[in-house]
């Protein structure tokens, strides 16, 4: 689907035409400058890469910057591949948040929060296991036990069990666009979307 790339700023709340407090994100989004596209005689599919946000080009490597020179675009840090975009577009274009109309809604992706490594109380929800008399003092938050004996003999893939929570990607679909602010190339959507501040955003219609 088309749509753009941000970069989340924070979350705030509004009050809507209901008078409700309604919770909702900040999104600095776009302008993205469209630097590659796709089509089904030369890749096998129609896409848009569109790339975003600046960046030094002393840390970029010399494939990279042919690459932004062709659409003569400055380095960029980020770049996505968008589908179904209705308007044709050439090298260099520019895709605004104008793109974008209130009270339509919008899929996000982005790069959820690291947790580091936890226990399956915190990444599973379990309610762990034991009480707390009967001898035992450090048994209130394990997982209990993880497979049978002698048979099957082993522990089945998929079994919930702790390990590294957080840090993928994660999709949040159908966000409402509340206000489109042109001038401050900005879209505030309901709700919260995955992911820290100042992280990169997919923005799919």
């Amino acid at each position: 689907m088309s749509g753009i790339i941000g970069k989340k700023i924070g979350m705030t709340s509004i009050f809507d035409e209901q008078g409700k407090n309604v919770p909702c994100t900040i999104i600095n989004a776009g302008p993205c400058v469209v630097t590659q596209i796709r089509t089904t005689e030369k890749d096998g599919y129609d896409a848009i890469q569109l790339g975003f946000d600046t960046k030094k080009e002393k840390s970029t490597n010399k494939s990279e910057t042919g690459h932004f020179k062709k659409a003569g675009s400055p380095v960029l840090k980020k770049v996505f591949e968008f589908q179904g975009f209705e308007d044709d577009f050439k090298l260099g274009d520019k895709v605004t948040v104008d793109h974008f109309i209130e009270g339509e809604f919008v899929d996000i992706t982005s790069r959820s929060k690291g947790k580091g490594f936890q226990g399956v109380v915190k990444r599973h929800g379990f309610a762990g296991v034991g009480q707390s008399t009967h001898g035992q003092h450090n048994r209130l938050r394990a997982p209990g036990s993880i497979g049978a004996a002698s048979y099957p003999a082993r522990v089945f893939k998929g079994m919930r069990m702790a390990g590294r929570m957080g840090n993928q990607n994660v999709q949040v679909q159908n966000l409402r666009v509340l206000k489109v602010v042109s001038d401050q190339n900005l879209i505030i959507v309901k709700g919260c979307v995955p992911g820290h501040k100042d992280s990169y955003l997919k923005i799919e219609k």
